[in-house]
């Protein structure tokens, strides 16, 4: 039966509507592609390049007169060291506590207890609405965690929306006869939830990880509101300030440290540009790793948000 409905759709005649629509359809996706890779590209492009070669519009497609300068600025300045292995810290970390958390929370919502509606409301709420910045400033200086490794970890620890998937799949793919039978055998909520319930949320918590960790790795903001400390910086707030500086062509003394106090101020602008390629490379390499080790959870990673929980 399958070999005659193979057979059949062989003898399909398709039609020049069709073959027009799928010509329009791959010419419109290969837009979209090149839209997307060129701005990556370039950057690639641009880091290896010279000076001279970026301002003049020269390096576009292909590295214009090689250059590595920018890489020995990036790796020889002490703050951007620094500042990464403080982003390796934080997004190590955070996203270990977060996952925990998140999974945690994630199977106490799957179970029946009594007042349960009461606290998905509460989680639905907190999803769309939060006090504002100044009022979870002044708390957490009052905790004292201002100026700190803790709030760098701790902060932004549950995205309700991750927790709602973390759940959605538990109640979805454990089945509760599990439940029941670990309850006949004497386990109680801790046995069943780390010898049962982890084990077979592989998948979710490799999700997990990719949305956490790319999350964390990505935030500067936090830092900029709560940090003072230099040497705390995480490495995409320092990233921020040298784009900017570059941008604005202000505070051109900070770009001396780069390369000595003997150049010029345009040369140092010049080179700033080339440098600011290289930190957008260098803080991106990790989350690509990141996406290419786990790519083949990302289709079960998306569809299991769309099952009904």
């Amino acid at each position: 039966m399958e070999a005659t409905f193979q057979s059949s759709k062989k003898n399909v005649a398709r039609t020049t509507s069709d073959k027009v629509f799928d010509f329009a359809n791959l010419f419109v996706w290969i837009v979209i592609l090149l839209l997307i890779v060129f701005p990556l590209w370039y950057i690639v492009v641009a880091s290896f390049s010279s000076a001279e070669a970026i301002f003049s519009g020269r390096a576009i497609l292909w590295p214009v007169d090689f250059s590595l300068i920018g890489y020995e600025a990036v790796f020889q300045h002490v703050l951007l060291l620094r500042s990464y292995f403080n982003s390796i810290v934080y997004t190590v970390t955070g996203t270990t506590l977060s996952v925990m958390v998140t999974m945690m929370a994630a199977y106490a919502l799957t179970r029946k207890f009594k007042g349960k509606k009461t606290v998905n409301l509460y989680f639905i709420f907190a999803m769309f609405f939060t006090g504002g910045l100044i009022p979870q400033f002044l708390m957490n200086q009052s905790l004292g965690l201002y100026n700190t490794i803790t709030i760098m970890i701790i902060i932004n620890c549950v995205s309700v929306w991750n927790l709602m998937i973390a759940r959605t799949y538990i109640s979805t793919s454990v089945p509760d006869e599990l439940y029941e039978a670990a309850m006949l055998d004497g386990a109680n909520h801790f046995t069943y939830f780390f010898k049962v319930v982890l084990p077979l949320s592989k998948t979710i918590i490799a999700v997990m990880f990719i949305y956490y960790g790319v999350a964390r790795w990505n935030d500067y903001f936090t830092a900029l509101v709560y940090i003072r400390d230099e040497s705390l910086l995480p490495l995409q707030t320092v990233l921020r300030q040298i784009i900017a500086m570059a941008q604005a062509g202000s505070s051109l003394d900070s770009f001396m440290g780069f390369f000595g106090d003997g150049r010029a101020i345009s040369d140092a602008i010049r080179r700033a540009e080339v440098v600011k390629y290289c930190c957008i490379v260098v803080a991106t390499v990790p989350v690509i790793i990141l996406y290419v080790s786990m790519q083949r959870f990302f289709v079960q990673g998306v569809t299991v948000g769309s099952l009904k929980g």
